[in-house]
């Protein structure tokens, strides 16, 4: 029998002496469970992904150092594998470490560099020259330990396949250490893949994932661990740290088999932003968030997040209404602050609009000369930006000013507007971070109603989740989209990459697809200068997303 912990930790990229005095705190906890075989997430010790961080002088040698000093004093008795990053001479490595107590015992070296949406490992990495299972011996019993690093077990798209090589060069158990970035049910993914390999292989798989919120991305945890038939035998906490041990016989290779939970996607989703929302603000030294609340689905789905990530009193909500912001836009802001128990403000922005109407009038008059145009044929839509732009400013000053309190603005945009160019630069589109910037507006009305049963009360006023929505930039205006049309449409158009001519034969009408084909093309320079968002679904804007701004594609 070998008791095998699967190490479920939440790394900073970057941050090595803390990475370490974690995985030796887990180490510890492991022993005191009486486990054999102690196993941490890819790159536990530099965090993922590190990116540029690889090319630093000085990086790569200081998180080996940190490591081998970690190993050379380690104390605790078990046998540990942990993610990080080696080199031979220029040549940088995504590799584990396998040590016994205070001796290291071998080194692997990943195999599959992937290279796709946000993943760029064939850039900073080599391959490894050699695939074979290390030998442990436990208690003078010795095993055969196959170690793979993550995208070594999603092998479809390779010709090599680590899995299967491990097992026919004798692995009698594979491990799989892991930094598999968060996707809505991406783990029922994960689940079917292992053990579709442990029942071709007849071996036990453990996988061990990454928790936690890096830049955009989340990672998820939902370690899990099957036998050779392929059961369920162990399954991590998911968005948390977690340390669970199994007891494995090597020599039938079965364990005790576990139920697989039911998961809700929306209540993933949520899960997902609030941890990405929490990670982000502790990982980079902020505080507290600051939101602009008009009283509409987005802001109030977003500062339902916030105090979900961060508490109610670390949450500033921001009223700021114009001559054309409803009553029920004002109230349903105030109703909401009071029900979640939040700092509420409410700031007039009419007087900085009518001072800045003031200020141009003059200047502009004078460019309107100097090319010989009328005031009459000034864009309408300018007067509407300066209201979005008036906020944004109000809330970048509340969080630049107030300095001590430690607070970063929350954006409120969701996806399926940021594709559409729906949006204000410098605007509505401000912030240091964005919760729903990957969430479509349909699923932003789900993520509404999840919250409401969730608190068995309407949290979010029902008044926020019935009225049409619309920006109030000026009298009687709406969103001039049918979003049960245009919202599935666009998550078309940026996730599975359907042309004009696909979306028509769906059965969208042509009219919609061709306009709503030309707001996304032709907003991609706003999204290079929009918030970060947090990463929920298999292609999202940000660092996986790489469209050019100059583009006379027609689709």
């Amino acid at each position: 029998m070998l008791r095998v912990a699967m190490a479920q930790i939440n790394s900073t990229v970057g941050d090595l002496e803390g990475n370490v005095e974690k995985i030796i705190r887990f180490l510890e906890d492991a022993k005191h469970q009486g486990s054999d075989l102690v196993v941490f997430p890819e790159l536990a010790v530099t965090g993922y992904p590190p990116q540029d961080l690889l090319l630093e002088n000085g990086f790569v040698e200081k998180n080996k150092k940190v490591l081998q000093e970690m190993i050379n004093f380690n104390k605790v008795d078990v046998v540990g594998v942990v993610g990080f990053v080696d080199y031979k001479g220029k040549d940088l490595f995504n590799a584990a470490a396998i040590f016994n107590r205070n001796k290291l015992v071998s080194i692997v070296y990943k195999t599959l560099l992937p290279t796709y949406d946000v993943f760029d490992e064939d850039r900073y990495f080599k391959p490894a020259k050699e695939i074979a299972p290390v030998s442990i011996t436990l208690n003078k019993k010795t095993f055969k330990l196959g170690i793979e690093i993550c995208e070594d077990l999603w092998d479809t798209n390779y010709n090599v396949k680590v899995t299967d090589l491990l097992t026919k060069r004798g692995a009698d158990l594979i491990v799989n250490v892991s930094a598999s970035p968060f996707l809505v049910g991406k783990h029922i993914e994960r689940n079917r893949l292992i053990k579709a390999k442990a029942t071709k292989n007849r071996v036990p798989i453990f996988y061990v994932n990454l928790v936690g919120g890096q830049d955009e991305l989340v990672f998820d945890g939902n370690s899990m661990a099957v036998d050779k038939r392929g059961n369920l035998i162990a399954l991590a906490k998911q968005f948390e740290e977690d340390l669970v041990t199994t007891d494995i016989d090597l020599l039938n290779g079965l364990a005790l088999k576990i139920e697989v939970p039911v998961h809700d996607k929306v209540q993933e989703m949520f899960g997902a932003l609030v941890l990405g929302i929490r990670d982000y603000f502790k990982k980079t030294g902020f505080e507290k968030a600051v939101v602009g609340m008009s009283g509409g689905i987005d802001s109030s789905v977003t500062v339902c997040i916030a105090v979900a990530a961060l508490g109610k009193e670390n949450v500033i909500g921001v009223s700021m209404p114009s001559r054309f912001s409803s009553d029920h836009s004002k109230t349903d802001a105030e109703q909401l602050a009071e029900n979640l128990g939040i700092c509420f403000v409410k700031i007039g922005i009419q007087d900085f609009v009518n001072e800045f109407h003031k200020n141009l009038q003059v200047p502009l008059g004078q460019i309107r000369k100097c090319f010989g145009i009328k005031k009459e044929d000034d864009d309408p839509v300018a007067d509407e930006n300066i209201q979005p732009r008036a906020r944004g400013n109000i809330l970048m000053d509340i969080s630049n000013r107030l300095k001590d309190l430690k607070i970063l603005v929350l954006n409120t945009g969701n996806k399926t507007e940021v594709a559409l160019g729906f949006c204000t630069l410098y605007g509505d589109m401000a912030g240091g971070i964005g919760a729903l910037g990957d969430v479509s507006k349909l699923e932003v009305y789900k993520l509404a109603e999840y919250i409401n049963k969730k608190a068995s009360k309407p949290v979010i006023p029902k008044s926020v989740l019935e009225k049409k929505p619309s920006p109030e930039l000026k009298e009687c205006q709406f969103d001039p989209f049918n979003f049960d049309i245009v919202s599935p449409l666009v998550d078309e158009i940026i996730e599975n990459r359907r042309s004009m001519q696909d979306l028509i034969n769906m059965g969208y009408p042509k009219e919609t697809v061709e306009d709503t084909y030309k707001r996304v093309k032709n907003s991609e320079y706003k999204r290079r200068q929009a918030t970060p968002c947090i990463k929920i679904t298999p292609k999202a804007f940000g660092i996986g997303w790489k469209m050019p701004m100059v583009n006379k594609y027609s689709g």
